[in-house]
């Protein structure tokens, strides 16, 4: 099976260190590059075309929204999970405008760090509570989404509730027994109807709208979205 590739952006040596550490342990996943600023992460996002990209925010020269964004306008199919030491960190709206699919606390326990290294590579998105809660007080309207004049189908609205809930184009067409080109469809289509860019923001606009709980998850520990 092809390993997980990933890169590591961070200006603290000590914590690209740590991260490549953690990863090598781990089977399936291979550390191709490190990068100190978002002007390396945009080299190194070029030279390797890894799956999955580790994002701090706070950097010297460039920081990481910046780097978000033009790495997705570069390579668009570039998959980024945003790394912050504060759930505080007011950048954190800006980088799912930039197009980063999942945001971690460095905080985290290891196992969290995996489990979003798995998520995004799958094109899913990964939000830490702590995170989507601050994002969501700091929303006056939805991610500045225009009022939509075309309303979301019973279908569509399912749709909507399953991405929410971090599963892919694949899990939801076996959860409503349809084709996964028919639930690319459904979520295109929600997406042009709310005006949103990616998964992030459409988990976001349905927590924000009651059609998802961060609270929701079997175990209660409020894992939804993640």
């Amino acid at each position: 099976m092809k390993p997980i590739r990933v890169l590591i952006v961070d200006d603290h040596t000590i914590v690209r260190k740590g991260i490549r550490a953690l990863l090598t342990e781990i089977a399936g996943i291979e550390v191709v590059g490190e990068a100190a600023d978002g002007q390396e992460a945009i080299v190194q996002a070029a030279r390797f075309c890894p799956d999955v990209i580790l994002m701090d925010l706070a950097m010297p020269r460039m920081d990481g929204i910046e780097a978000t964004l033009q790495i997705k306008t570069r390579q668009p199919e570039s998959r980024i999970l945003v790394m912050t030491s504060f759930a505080t960190d007011d950048k954190v709206l800006p980088a799912i405008k930039a197009g980063a699919r999942g945001y971690l606390l460095k905080e985290s326990a290891p196992e969290d760090l995996m489990q979003a290294i798995y998520q995004i590579d799958r094109g899913e998105s990964s939000l830490h509570p702590i995170i989507a809660r601050k994002v969501l007080e700091e929303i006056a309207q939805p991610l500045d989404r225009l009022p939509t004049t075309d309303p979301l189908t019973e279908r569509e609205v399912t749709v909507l509730r399953l991405v929410a809930q971090g599963l892919s184009n694949q899990d939801i067409a076996e959860e409503l027994h349809i084709s996964a080109p028919t639930v690319r469809t459904h979520v295109s289509n929600i997406m042009s109807k709310l005006y949103l860019a990616n998964r992030v923001q459409a988990t976001l606009y349905a927590l924000r709208e009651g059609l998802a709980s961060l609270d929701a998850d079997p175990d209660g520990n409020g894992e939804a979205g993640r």
